[in-house]
């Protein structure tokens, strides 16, 4: 397949219709996204890397032009290994956007220093309104909480959550 890549990393645990909607967006610039699963350090995850990958392919059956991966070590690496000229980040929030400035400037200069004969740029996207407060920390603890969260996740998201949340 040809065409510009992108990467959307993000520990995804669990994804949300929010990170759906800046997958889509990021269809109307680049002809093919692959949503990377990684591990967070910062994060006490509640699904397995597995389970959250078997989540991300399942919600990206349907699209030709979107993989789901799982990855670890430097983000940068991997994104030239695969050949991609840009990752996609969401920023909901003026909150998100001092760590991922830092994250950007951080993999900018991962990727000036590396190897490759090309640079990966960092492109920031805002989701739809109605997604801009929903964080996958919300929707656990709402569905900890026995709360309804079937506007925010997938329909088999919400039963994941529900099955490994039970007492």
């Amino acid at each position: 397949m040809k065409g510009n890549l992108a990467i959307y990393p993000g520990s995804f645990d669990p994804l949300t219709n929010g990170h759906l909607d800046i997958l889509t967006r990021g269809l109307e610039i680049f002809d093919r996204i692959i949503i990377a699963v990684s591990e967070s350090e910062h994060k006490q995850s509640l699904f397995t890397i597995p389970e959250r990958l078997s989540l991300l392919q399942k919600a990206v059956q349907s699209k030709k032009n979107v993989a789901a991966e799982s990855f670890h070590g430097l983000l940068m690496d991997y994104a030239h290994h695969k050949g991609a000229i840009a990752i996609i980040r969401g920023l909901r929030a003026i909150s998100d956007f001092e760590y991922e400035f830092q994250m950007a400037l951080m993999n900018r200069h991962l990727s000036q220093n590396s190897h490759s004969d090309h640079e990966v740029e960092t492109i920031f996207l805002m989701p739809d309104e109605k997604y801009t407060y929903l964080s996958s920390t919300l929707v656990k603890e709402v569905t900890r909480l026995g709360g309804d969260v079937k506007n925010f996740v997938p329909d088999f998201v919400e039963k994941a959550l529900k099955e490994k949340l039970k007492k």
